[in-house]
């Protein structure tokens, strides 16, 4: 019996064995000091990874230093994922990497309330390690599987994107040694990792930008980094001060109070002298621009960038913000560069700007803009469309080139203002460009002598709203101050000077009502404007022709430059059309004294509502035949793109299909499902069968044009015959909507066959389908921008 309990005992011994030393493990390896020391074994292929520091919360942020160039992917260079704060927290031989749960909290001296609120909400459990070697409380782990793995998820996008069934292939991937670094407070370690595809089916955003769409390779950063001190103070939110939030929820406040805690996030800045009105900063905040950009972009962005250091000087520091030009020896994947991306694509796509915040308190720990270097192209391409200047070659003063550099520098700042803690602002155009927050089409108009400019396409430096939204969040008050009376008073007394704040929510829907918060509008009155661009789509649709392209280009690509002037109105007008059932309101607080809600008045929304149907008319929809006879099918070797006018004509230009998407468009914003129910609802004082009623009038029961003209006539017809069957059986209509509709439809099929009598050719056809389409409503399937070009300017976030 003896004897068998001492053989049931060796494996519990041979379990409780001393684990060696980290010196011994790691005698033969090359050591790199730091944050948290790592060991590089050479022979094997394997990094090593001492923690020092257990049960201690550090920072963990994985990025992208390498990507796939596909926009439509969103794997671009420089990408962050997201920052998570971790700790290493050790269990026998175990060492677990625990992710707390920060979004709950107890703000609180009570240690048992503390635990209670920890224990009722998950943690996340990140990595687990086995701990091969220790000394003096330090451990050491292989951290080489943690860091070889698709940290990103983009195996998971491509699958979602049906890019390709792409899995981790450990044996084609490793660590990328000459981006693994250590620092005093912080551990920057990379890899090279290779997602392969064994099914052979892969997608066209892949077969673009790899060398071979069977294996995807990219490189991984991973960083440790040592969380701020607790000097930083957060500063609460308020709704408009433009600031964006992070918010948590903490359990120990009284019932009486909100539970959930808002803060914006920013970076930490203090001046030198507190009670100074102007003083340096302790530590300014610099930013460091793509060594790897090109002149004169490089110029351009670091000329944006660095507007912004007028708004800190006007919220009481001096040269508080820098920008400078990355140094050669500095990689932009470390944590304590906060950096302006010059990012490369396959095709022109959005640029952003991303930070990494401390969750805890909403500090910026790190700012990240990326910027598509595609998208100035698409300006000059605005820009040459509109002025047709290559009569003879390109001009001795490049004003396209001048132009797209000037849009350059207002997105640099633009996206540099996401990272310093600002969300978008779409009410800024109607004060006279207010904010680089908004997104601007170019303020292009007709001279005296009739032709057009753009020398005021772009306003140069930071706007009158930015400098109140930095005044609010960083400004650093007089210890006796009492700090929320004064960033109470810095937003009362703008909203007083008549300066306004809204943001994407408000605008980016089809559905959206408030007058002023539109993307890439112009001006403080949208008809106005709408009416100005349209004089000059006019004129440089009449300008345009072969001087709009340069000697030698294939002719067709005339179409590349004619698509973007075509539909130049196309933002003015979703501006004018969200008048239609508007209503005027703010990010009103009690007793701020602030205007709540205000209809759009009747004229208002018939003026509006008129303007955009006169955007339908077939004159303004006809593509000029001199332009179409300029236009052959493209040549042999080039390829189509979802940037030109689709065609139901073969290769040849199709005549109808430009204005069916300029007609569609329109329509799809005021005949959206949300917009029809609050006007039925008696919200505005336009009524809904007014409403309707005009929209027939000017169609249907327009006088009758002839050719081309009449083709597109009748193909408008159709179209808001579409919208009204679709809203007529949409689910989401109200009751009041729908027997509204069904009475203007109703009312247009008896129209229609009161007109069928005594009609002949190709309206008599025209009619017939209508009646037949009626006869299935639930066959009737809107676009929804679907099929329109892509179109924003330059740039989405």
């Amino acid at each position: 019996m003896l004897r068998i309990i001492c053989c049931l005992l060796l494996p519990f011994f041979a379990l409780a064995q001393k684990l060696p030393s980290i010196e011994d493990k790691t005698k033969d390896l090359v050591k790199k000091e730091g944050y948290l020391n790592f060991y590089w074994d050479e022979n094997a292929g394997k990094l090593w990874l001492e923690i020092s520091k257990l049960d201690t919360q550090m920072l963990y942020v994985s990025s992208l230093p390498a990507g796939l160039g596909s926009n439509d992917v969103g794997a671009d260079r420089g990408k962050l994922g997201d920052e998570k704060i971790v700790k290493f927290t050790r269990t026998g031989r175990k060492l677990m990497m625990v992710q707390p749960n920060f979004k709950y909290r107890a703000i609180s001296n009570n240690l048992a309330e503390q635990r209670a609120v920890e224990q009722s909400f998950a943690q996340s459990i990140l990595w687990g390690f086995n701990i091969e070697a220790e000394s003096a409380g330090s451990v050491l782990v292989d951290a080489t599987d943690f860091l070889l793995r698709d940290v990103l998820k983009l195996g998971n996008n491509l699958r979602k994107l049906r890019q390709g069934t792409y899995v981790f292939d450990k044996t084609r991937s490793s660590i990328h040694l000459p981006q693994t670094k250590n620092f005093p407070l912080n551990t920057e370690l990379e890899t090279t990792i290779t997602l392969v595809n064994n099914d052979g089916e892969t997608g066209n955003f892949v077969n673009a930008v790899t060398p071979s769409s069977e294996a995807i390779s990219v490189r991984v950063h991973h960083s440790f980094v040592q969380l701020p001190d607790n000097k930083y103070k957060p500063r609460v939110f308020d709704p408009r001060s433009s600031f964006i939030a992070t918010s948590y929820y903490d359990y120990s406040t009284p019932v009486s109070e909100p539970i959930e805690k808002y803060f914006i996030i920013r970076h930490r800045l203090d001046k030198k002298n507190p009670n100074d009105e102007k003083s340096e900063a302790v530590k300014p905040i610099i930013y460091y621009l793509d060594n790897g950009t090109p002149e004169p972009i490089r110029s351009a962005l670091l000329e944006g960038a660095r507007w912004w250091n007028q708004a800190f000087e006007a919220a009481g520091y001096i040269n508080a913000f820098q920008v400078m030009v990355l140094p050669e020896d500095a990689d932009p994947m470390d944590i304590r560069y906060n950096m302006i991306n010059w990012v490369h694509r396959s095709t022109r796509g959005w640029s952003y700007g991303a930070s990494v915040v401390d969750p805890r308190t909403g500090e910026i720990i790190k700012g990240n803009v990326t910027l598509g270097s595609l998208r100035v192209r698409q300006d000059y391409l605005i820009a040459q469309g509109l002025l047709a200047p290559f009569e003879n070659g390109v001009p001795a003063e490049d004003k396209m080139l001048k132009m797209a550099l000037e849009r350059l520098a207002q997105l640099s700042a633009h996206e540099v203002g996401h990272t310093i803690g600002l969300q978008h602002n779409y009410a800024a155009s109607v004060n006279n460009r207010a904010s680089v927050m908004d997104y601007p089409s170019p303020y292009v108009t007709l001279n005296s002598n009739g032709q057009i400019s753009i020398e005021k396409a772009y306003s140069k430096g930071i706007g009158d709203w930015d400098k109140i939204a930095i005044n609010y969040g960083y400004r650093e008050f007089a210890p006796t101050t009492n700090e929320a009376s004064q960033l109470n008073n810095i937003l009362t007394d703008a909203s007083a000077k008549g300066y306004q704040f809204i943001s994407d929510r408000d605008a980016r829907s089809p559905a959206g009502i408030h007058p002023s918060a539109h993307l890439w509008d112009n001006a403080a009155n949208p008809v106005d404007e709408l009416n100005n661009v349209m004089k000059v789509r006019a004129k440089a649709l009449q300008n345009f022709g072969i001087n709009t392209i340069k000697k030698g280009t294939p002719m067709a690509f005339l179409e590349d430059v004619l698509v973007p002037i075509y539909l130049y109105h196309r933002y003015q007008l979703e501006a004018v059309t969200k008048l239609v059932g508007g209503l005027n309101y703010t990010y009103a607080l009690k007793g701020d004294n602030q205007m709540v809600t205000e209809p759009v008045s009747k004229a208002a929304q018939m003026k509006a509502l008129n303007a955009a149907i006169d955007c339908l008319d077939p004159s303004v929809l006809m593509v000029p035949q001199r332009i179409v006879n300029l236009i052959p099918p493209r040549p042999g070797g080039y390829s189509f793109s979802s940037e030109l006018f689709r065609k139901r004509t073969g290769l040849a230009f199709d005549v109808l299909s430009p204005a069916e998407t300029a007609a569609d468009l329109p329509l799809s914003f005021l005949l959206v499902t949300e917009r029809m129910n609050r006007i039925a609802q008696g919200e505005s004082d336009l009524s809904a069968d007014e409403f309707l009623q005009t929209l027939i009038k000017r169609t249907w029961k327009a006088p009758r044009k002839i050719g081309i003209e009449g083709l597109i006539q009748q193909q408008t017809e159709q179209v808001l015959l579409t919208y009204l069957l679709a809203l007529s059986v949409d689910e989401n209509a109200s009751f009041a909507t729908k027997s509204v509709l069904q009475k203007t439809l109703s009312d247009l099929k008896t129209f229609i066959e009161a007109k069928k009598k005594g009609q002949t050719g190709t309206y008599t056809g025209h009619l017939a389908l209508a009646t037949e389409r009626m006869k299935a409503p639930e066959k009737a399937r809107t676009t929804q921008h679907i099929l329109i070009p892509p179109g924003a300017p330059i740039g989405c976030d």
